[in-house]
């Protein structure tokens, strides 16, 4: 039960802070989109893999390995 709750806060925590980085980078210049819901929906999928992969990444050095819960 706290270890699920800790990947939760883990992975919605590193999902704010990837879609804060990469709300930096302008895809409307890469992609030449007319359309800017395409460009906030690409932004939004690229937000959760890289949150998924860092939050990964983050548990898998303390949970995982038996420094947390």
């Amino acid at each position: 039960m706290i270890a699920s709750l800790i990947n939760y806060i883990v992975f919605f925590a590193c999902f704010g802070l990837s879609f804060y980085a990469l709300s930096v980078i302008k895809f409307e210049d890469f992609c030449k989109i007319k359309q800017p819901g395409k460009v906030t929906l690409l932004m939004f999928l690229l937000s959760l893999a890289l949150a998924y992969l860092s939050s990964q990444a983050i548990l898998s050095l303390t949970i995982y390995n038996g420094l947390g819960v």
